[in-house]
């Protein structure tokens, strides 16, 4: 196998993944790091910490974190609260790049100065050729608020109005986090029963950000793959953001070391790796057509949802471009199926 000069742009988990695995596997790593605004809480299911923990190898990773158990639903018309049994943990996005950075540091390579043999874009800005498809318009904002009872603390809420939605993330010990989609905070909570009564507005929010599913096309091309928020971005409603761009990044430092290995059929390798996180995509439309068929009755529900099926659309279209899946995962390697 062809050792290969990266060069990874970005400094997001799906960057930290892909240089992690790629310099396990003997390449040269020279990671881009971005000046970006961090997350103030993701929330990491047992999957997706059991995907990091496994890339990392750290057993252990936030063990000692206080849990999320429940998740309560307040979705549609009739607005009834369901109680449901979650686990997962909340932390930034800082708290989970500081525990990361001081075994990648120690792992990282400096691609001895050479230009990169491969790129993977983890950030933008993007290479010219590749163009962003968004399907909605809704906007999100987040906001700190403070819980009035500290019992809520083990509980996310999310609750949905004829305009949009809040989802609560609490957090022990720190800052609990209000996002709000399609609308403002204050305008969501003025008809709020469920979180409503539960939060006190703070100060600390920030701006407005894109929260329907964008993907790129092309995803990859012929020294270079897009990964993570680069290649695709999800609608919050779903969770599990994070899981995505992990498996995202496994995909890729994958791809990346079978095309340095089979230089003759990286084309292919590439057409794959575009192939799955497109099918991985539409699978996210299609769980966010449930929801928003469910969330309301108004314009604002119905125009997101129209934009759905046009992403449906468009992605049983780049399906067909792609062609069939050409290789599979055994554990961090492409094999040929």
């Amino acid at each position: 196998m062809d050792r290969l000069n990266v060069r990874i742009r970005g400094e997001g988990i799906a960057a930290y993944c892909c240089a992690w695995l790629l310099t396990r596997a003997g390449h040269g790593v020279e990671l881009d790091r971005t000046d970006r605004p961090r997350v103030p809480a993701i929330m990491l299911s047992d999957l997706a910490l059991s995907l990091i923990r496994d890339v990392f190898s750290r057993p252990d990773l936030f063990a000692d974190l206080p849990r999320i158990t429940q998740r309560v639903v307040a979705w549609g018309p009739a607005g009834e609260a369901t109680a449901l049994p979650h686990s997962a943990v909340v932390v930034s996005e800082e708290l989970l790049l500081d525990s990361l950075r001081p075994g990648l540091t120690l792992a990282e390579g400096s691609a001895d100065n050479q230009p990169p043999d491969f790129t993977v874009f983890a950030s933008r800005p993007l290479p010219a050729e590749a163009h962003e498809h968004r399907f909605g318009t809704r906007l999100a904002s987040a906001v700190e608020v403070r819980l009035r009872n500290d019992a809520d603390v083990s509980t996310c809420w999310i609750e949905s109005f004829d305009g949009g939605w809040l989802f609560l993330i609490p957090r022990a010990g720190a800052g609990t986090w209000l996002l709000a989609v399609g609308s403002t905070p204050e305008r969501l909570l003025e008809s709020s029963r469920v979180i409503g009564p539960r939060v006190e507005l703070l100060t600390h929010r920030s701006g407005e950000f894109a929260a329907c599913p964008r993907i790129i096309s092309p995803l990859g091309g012929t020294d270079w793959l897009a990964c993570g928020t680069a290649a695709m971005a999800f609608d919050p409603v779903c969770g599990d953001g994070t899981a995505h761009a992990v498996r995202e990044a496994i995909l890729a430092a994958a791809a990346i070391r079978a095309a340095a290995a089979d230089r003759a059929n990286a084309e292919a390798i590439v057409a794959h790796y575009s192939a799955r996180l497109t099918a991985g995509f539409m699978r996210h439309l299609q769980l966010c057509r449930e929801f928003y068929r469910s969330g309301g009755t108004g314009p604002w529900w119905t125009q997101e949802l129209e934009a759905l099926e046009t992403g449906l659309a468009w992605c049983e279209s780049a399906a067909l471009r792609h062609g069939k899946f050409r290789y599979r995962l055994d554990g961090f390697d492409l094999v040929a199926l």
